[in-house]
């Protein structure tokens, strides 16, 4: 039995989280959300994100070793997001990383947040190398074949904003709450998808990768044609809109999908990531997996969203290889999995984000 035990570390966007595992087994993950201290923003706040970090993290670490009914002496190490992401808030979770690997000598171990999403079905399922990882977050979409902890390969992956983003402008666009993901859903159970003809941009060319900020526009230029013609939208309007949008994203995926694992010499797709919580979007995934005859994995939501428990996990997959940090370990606010692959999102002179 592993009892490999670690505390991991996460705070790259408005989640502070700390956990505990022992092994693949999830002694304790906490997460202290920030949607209240954004919510008049219409987003997140950088300034006010690293503030409530710097804030909360030793309170949510505290509280992990304390339901994990363990103590700083009997971790074997601590793994902490070291980007990309929000730098305020990279840096705090290093900075207090780093504090308490000085105090307890324990091994320190810096992990690339999004490895810590494609490496997720690993601590859920048991997942064997390769498989194709569809990384679908607020802030991330892409395409990787994991071949291991640290060799991923980018099939594909949006241009611009990534679903979850563009989830959250539509809501804003709309007038409803933050996070736009679950609001839109809700308004699009009730709505006709069919009513208003948003495009499904780049299906009509070769390859995997996606643009979502024209269909974001096309919505934005249909509610003011809507509003200019009657004076504003009625609710019927506001949920025909969502159904449409969500239809659009749900089929582009799909596809792009469909065509991954075409690519991809892998037999399970596995999905990560808010988004993957879509039930539409979700449901489609599962189709289309079946039709190439593809286990198809999806962790569970807690673990899907941000969270230190894969923090953890995809730390303790790198301890093993025999990977260790020191002091000089550097909050980044964009990483790349794939080095070798063209930037995608977020390119230009501090280099690609994802």
């Amino acid at each position: 039995m592993d009892t490999l035990t670690f505390l991991g570390i996460e705070s790259s966007c408005d989640d502070t989280a700390a956990a505990v595992l022992r092994g693949s087994e999830v002694l304790s993950s906490v997460v202290e959300g920030q949607a209240a201290l954004h919510a008049a923003f219409g987003g997140v706040v950088p300034e006010i994100a690293a503030r409530a970090h710097a804030e909360r993290l030793d309170i949510c670490i505290e509280a992990a070793l304390a339901q994990a009914g363990v103590t700083l002496a009997d971790l074997d190490g601590i793994a902490v997001t070291a980007g990309p992401g929000l730098i305020g808030g990279v840096l705090s979770g290093v900075m207090c990383a780093k504090g308490l690997a000085a105090a307890t000598g324990l091994p320190l171990v810096g992990v690339n947040h999004l490895a810590g999403h494609a490496l997720t079905p690993r601590l859920t399922d048991g997942v064997e190398y390769p498989y194709l990882m569809l990384l679908i977050s607020g802030g991330h979409c892409q395409f990787l074949t994991v071949r291991g902890p640290e060799d991923f390969s980018r099939i594909g992956g949006s241009i611009d904003d990534a679903p979850g983003e563009a989830f959250d402008k539509t809501a804003k666009l709309l007038g409803l709450p933050q996070p736009g993901g679950p609001e839109v859903e809700r308004e699009a159970a009730k709505g006709d998808p069919k009513r208003f003809a948003f495009p499904r941009p780049l299906l009509d060319r070769p390859g995997c990768d996606m643009s979502f900020s024209g269909l974001k526009t096309a919505l934005l230029r249909q509610r003011d044609a809507l509003v200019a013609a009657q004076g504003g939208l009625t609710r019927a309007d506001r949920a025909d809109i969502c159904a449409g949008f969500q239809q659009a994203v749900a089929d582009v995926l799909v596809e792009k999908t469909r065509r991954a694992l075409k690519v991809s010499d892998a037999k399970v797709l596995a999905v990560a990531g808010g988004v993957a919580a879509n039930t539409l979007i979700r449901a489609g995934l599962q189709r289309v997996a079946a039709e190439a005859r593809a286990e198809y994995v999806a962790p569970p939501l807690r673990l899907c969203t941000d969270n230190a428990a894969m923090i953890a996990w995809a730390g303790m997959e790198r301890f093993r290889m025999g990977a260790r940090d020191g002091m000089d370990l550097a909050a980044r606010p964009r990483w790349p999995l794939d080095t070798t692959a063209a930037p995608l999102i977020g390119s230009g002179k501090k280099g690609a984000k994802a």
